[in-house]
């Protein structure tokens, strides 16, 4: 019957059985234990011996390096297992620069070339030798020697020792500070800056000193400070149409201050007469001209106690019925007056003079409606108190009114407008103010 032959994997258990019985033997040797180290049971040490035959059977026995799961393809006798492993590029050997690394036969080179701290390197560009550490932290990218290109990118190309002093004394990109108006600018564009720079010196267009001003100065120093610029007399406005150099100008002054106190006059005069147009017309513009004028007495409070120790009337300012209608005010006793006094607020309608009297239709005939607001915040629960008139054309009251006529005479209204309770019930007083409308109904005026 022949015998079967070991494949170089079953024959792993042959290996791991003879280094289980070296093991064995170095553990009696060394250590005087007589027992098993895989079952732990005693030994007889006179029955151990070696077994020459089986010693001989595992040592031919066909295994595989141990590093075949790294990618090593040999397949030998066990014997010969040393033997590979003394030069098997996968087995791990120390770096012999001691380094302490531990690295595989087939990655030496590499780790010795390009990676060992210890290793030796030459700089390419100053031939000087530096350990690899030191040259990879310190002088890779620092070297003075090392060709390179200007961080201005202005395209220079020189060693790094020149480099400072290129980027700071002759790259024409490199940045520098105008020496007047102190802004940072690229070199090669401060020329052309110079003429715009609002802080470089510029002689006077009038050539009035040999000082040069600021650019941005120059205008302000014309018109204001400049002896030589020609400048017109400061009584230009009034008429005066004398110009002269700003230096002489004193001059001018002093010897026509007659003639000037004159146009200044005459200014005078002519703004006086404008001035007056215009207060007329703005007058008109911001005066009430459709017969409805709406009267807010504020500080209610201070100004009764006015009315009740002085009897103090309130007069409204003017307004107009219309466009070109009548004119007329209202007046207020808070204390009221006559019948009403001490009780209620009266109120009347004066009619004053106006500008289009001569043209108007009298005695004045159109009714004419008082009201106090209710200031309640809901509009639908007001309730706003009125009365109305309509004007009694033999009342003198309603007669054309002459121009002297007594503007504190009393108009023609109600002493007993409204009860000072009657006041008290709703929000007729709010914020300290009452409000109160005069309509006057323009429906039967007839327009000049």
């Amino acid at each position: 019957m022949g015998v079967e032959k070991e494949s170089p994997t079953s024959s792993l258990g042959r290996d791991s059985i003879y280094r289980a019985s070296l093991k064995l033997l170095r553990h009696i040797k060394n250590a005087g234990v007589f027992r098993c180290p895989e079952d732990d049971r005693p030994l007889d040490y006179a029955q151990i011996y070696p077994d020459d035959e089986l010693t001989t059977e595992v040592m031919n026995s066909l295994i595989r390096c141990r590093y075949h799961k790294e990618g090593c393809r040999w397949v030998d006798k066990l014997q010969n297992l040393q033997a590979h492993l003394d030069q098997c590029p996968y087995d791990s050997i120390q770096c012999p620069n001691s380094c302490t690394r531990m690295l595989s036969r087939l990655s030496l080179d590499d780790h010795l070339e390009f990676s060992c701290p210890r290793r030796m390197v030459v700089c390419e560009f100053c031939n000087q030798q530096f350990p690899g550490d030191l040259f990879e932290k310190q002088h890779a990218g620092n070297c003075p020697y090392e060709v390179t290109w200007c961080e201005n990118k202005c395209g220079a190309k020189l060693e790094r020792r020149f480099l400072a002093n290129h980027m700071r004394n002759e790259c024409h990109k490199r940045t520098v500070q105008c020496p007047y108006c102190n802004r940072d600018f690229v070199q090669e564009t401060l020329q052309t800056h110079q003429y715009q720079c609002p802080r470089f010196p510029v002689a006077c267009p009038n050539r009035c000193d040999p000082t040069k001003i600021p650019r941005e100065e120059v205008e302000v120093h014309i018109q204001a400070l400049c002896p030589s610029a020609t400048v017109s007399c400061t009584f230009k406005e009034a008429g005066c149409k004398h110009k002269c150099p700003r230096f002489n100008m004193d001059k001018h002054l002093d010897n026509n201050m007659k003639g000037h106190l004159q146009l200044m006059c005459d200014l005078v005069a002519k703004q006086q007469t404008q001035i007056t147009q215009l207060c007329n017309a703005l007058y008109s513009i911001t005066h009430v001209t459709d017969g409805t004028f709406v009267w807010k007495i504020s500080n209610y409070k201070q100004k009764f106690l006015e009315s009740v120790y002085k009897n103090a009337e309130l007069v409204s300012e003017p307004f107009y019925t219309s466009r070109y209608g009548y004119k007329m005010a209202a007046s207020l006793f808070l204390n009221g007056n006559g019948a009403g006094e001490g009780k209620y607020i009266s109120v009347y309608i004066k009619i004053l003079p106006g500008e289009y009297d001569n043209i108007l239709e009298w005695p004045f005939a159109l009714p004419i409606t008082f009201s106090l607001f209710d200031q309640c915040v809901e509009f639908d629960f007001r309730a706003n108190i009125s009365e109305s008139f309509v004007p009694d054309p033999t009342w003198k009251h309603f007669q054309k009114p002459r121009k002297d006529t007594d503007r504190d005479a009393l108009g023609f209204g109600y002493p007993k407008f409204v009860s000072h309770e009657i006041l008290k019930t709703r929000d007729y007083i709010k914020d300290d103010s009452i409000i109160i409308k005069v309509k006057v109904d323009n429906n039967k005026f007839i327009s000049p």
